[in-house]
């Protein structure tokens, strides 16, 4: 089975590393995870995701350049909330692109 292709975007480490582990606990998913928006662009560059989940810790003006940069990959802001929360949104962003 194909798994969906997540990267995740937060500069906060312990956030970073619970939202992952959230994401990898579901088998159809999968999920890297980079706290810079440097990174980021470099990982989108390859080609590899099907969905971005941008957390918290960036400016504003980072998630602009983000946003310019990631055109044709769905982005979600996840400010937390739970996991019943982060899987309504990654369910809802991978529908608006099916």
């Amino acid at each position: 089975m194909e798994k969906t292709e997540i990267l995740v975007i937060c500069t906060h480490q312990d956030i970073l590393a619970t939202i992952i582990r959230l994401i990898k606990n579901n088998e159809t998913y999968n999920a890297i995870g980079v706290s810079n928006i440097t990174e980021a662009n470099e990982m989108i560059d390859s080609g590899k995701f099907d969905l971005v989940l941008l957390g918290s810790g960036l400016t504003e003006a980072e998630e602009n350049n983000f946003f310019e940069h990631s055109k044709t990959i769905p982005v979600v802001r996840h400010y937390g909330g739970g996991s019943g929360l982060l899987f309504a949104e990654i369910f809802e962003a991978l529908k608006l692109t099916t």
